[in-house]
């Protein structure tokens, strides 16, 4: 946490913990994901009685893993792909630092080059970290932006960009494809392709269907209101082993109960949970469960809200043991924009030990392959990505698959047009009840993982103050944009 502009949140006051309360809540955790065990995590260290139930034998949800045995008799632990933990990611990485106070199961990932389809590289290696010149450094040495470029941008329709509120700014541009958005800013097309193609897809979703507010969102995180930069960690080990193994050893010795392979069936009023009854319930499961769950709880208004939520288009991770290594100089990981259907590809032996000692063993590489917001069927996507792999890293042509192991999912909460308005907060008209996940509302800049963190922080806060304990404190990057000279001439436009 290098940003001294850095907000924190603090927590309302209150009892230090639940043990002067005439007698000890009872709550049920719905979810083992990042929501999920972070509002675990801070009801737990307040002495709150938590019983977590998770439909999967393992906890970390879309950032988990389970183990497969490969063709060649190895053992191998499986995800839905790669994710990338920012150093503006506070309260996820807070939450790791539970059983890992250095966060020494995280190691840096020193680049991540964006590769287009006409072979120009942009990386964000050695870019400094004060917001705006990070931005400016970027456009000075990019392939796709230059300095020409900047004289024909609309720096009026751009002004969100530097303005950033929440929500102020969903009001202004949710309603907008960031697509669109970026055509009325004039921005290049190749630096649209690559710099925000790539981080709008991070989102599981095609530009021209996902808001121009949450990529303005993403702008403001990573670029202009926060000095932690744009390089990211990732475990040095497959999830369940670095992240949440040691997770769920720390929330049992708090006494949580972990109930994993069990699927909640119905919640009744009064928070009777399959039968079993609590005092509230932290709904931290992905939109189909939510919707399956709500039931007769809430309001017509709410059910409705939850009812309107929607999942992207499917996507695949596809991932190859290859007989032959890639070429020394391959990075960790790449982005890639205007090549469909490839959005990014990773080589998991730079970075997981796993994939490390499998690959000093048999001599190969470990490659994963992903496609977010795929427009055509498994099977044609799964050889589209081979022949991009082949295409964009030749050498892997000659090479032979000893085993590949795919995921094709489509359970990522969509950020559409006008959504943010309609969707529901984690505070709910039934008292007690609370929702969390990164699909679910609040009003801070947060995305991805760390929306899944905060929110689910969010929500153990919410029953925590109803008790009258205290809470945790929350940590953004500046709620708002930090050039208040920029603010000053919107208003006057």
């Amino acid at each position: 946490m290098a940003d001294r502009r850095r907000v924190v949140h603090c927590a309302s006051s209150g009892y230090a913990d639940v043990f002067s309360l005439a007698s000890v809540p009872k709550v049920a955790v719905v979810g083992g994901g990042i929501a999920g065990l972070s509002a675990a995590t801070a009801l737990a260290e307040r002495g709150v009685s938590v019983t977590v139930f998770e439909k999967e034998t393992y906890l970390g949800g879309r950032v988990g893993g389970w183990s497969t045995t490969l063709e060649d008799g190895s053992s191998a632990t499986m995800s839905r792909g790669f994710h990338a933990f920012f150093r503006q990611y506070y309260n996820l990485r807070n939450l790791l630092q539970r059983t890992d106070p250095e966060l020494s199961r995280l190691h840096e990932v020193e680049d991540y080059p964006l590769l287009d389809d006409a072979g120009r590289v942009d990386g964000f290696k050695g870019l400094p970290s004060t917001p705006g010149l990070n931005a400016f450094a970027f456009v000075g040495r990019s392939s796709t932006f230059r300095w020409r470029d900047m004289v024909s941008l609309n720096a009026v329709v751009a002004l969100p960009l530097m303005t950033v509120s929440v929500p102020g700014i969903y009001e202004q541009l949710d309603e907008v494809p960031a697509a669109e958005f970026l055509r009325r800013i004039n921005f290049p097309e190749p630096a649209r392709h690559l710099a925000f193609g790539v981080f709008s897809r991070s989102f599981f979703a095609d530009p021209e269907e996902m808001s121009a507010a949450e990529l303005a969102m993403m702008f403001h995180l990573y670029f202009l209101g926060s000095s932690e930069g744009l390089v990211f960690d990732v475990p040095v080990g497959p999830y369940p082993q670095a992240l949440w193994n040691p997770l769920g050893e720390y929330l049992i010795g708090l006494g949580v109960s972990l109930r994993l392979g069990t699927a909640v069936e119905e919640i009744e009023p009064g928070f009777t949970v399959d039968g079993e009854k609590f005092d509230a319930v932290v709904l931290a499961c992905d939109i189909a469960g939510l919707q399956r769950l709500v039931g007769s709880l809430g309001t017509d208004e709410w059910r409705a809200q939850v009812a309107g939520l929607r999942n992207t288009p499917p996507f695949l991770v596809h991932r190859v043991w290859l007989d032959k290594p890639v070429n020394a100089d391959r990075p960790a990981f790449i982005g890639t924009g205007g090549m469909p259907p490839i959005d990014n590809i990773s080589v998991l032996e730079r970075f997981e030990d796993e994939a490390l000692a499998w690959s000093q063993r048999t001599g190969g590489s470990v490659v994963e392959l992903h496609a977010y917001a795929a427009t055509e069927s498994e099977e044609v996507t799964r050889e589209q990505l081979l022949s991009r792999m082949h295409e964009i890293y030749p050498e892997t042509a000659s090479a032979t698959i000893v085993s590949e192991r795919s995921e094709w999912r489509d359970d990522c909460p969509h950020f559409g047009l006008g959504d943010f308005a309609r969707r529901p907060t984690v505070r709910t008209p039934e008292p007690g009840l609370v929702l969390a996940g990164d699909g679910i509302r609040i009003d801070l800049p947060v995305a991805l993982m760390e929306r899944a963190a905060t929110t689910g922080l969010s929500a153990a806060n919410t029953l925590l103050s109803g008790w009258g304990v205290k809470g945790h404190d929350i940590i953004t990057v500046p709620v708002r944009g930090r050039y208040r000279v920029f603010e000053q001439l919107a208003k006057r436009l």
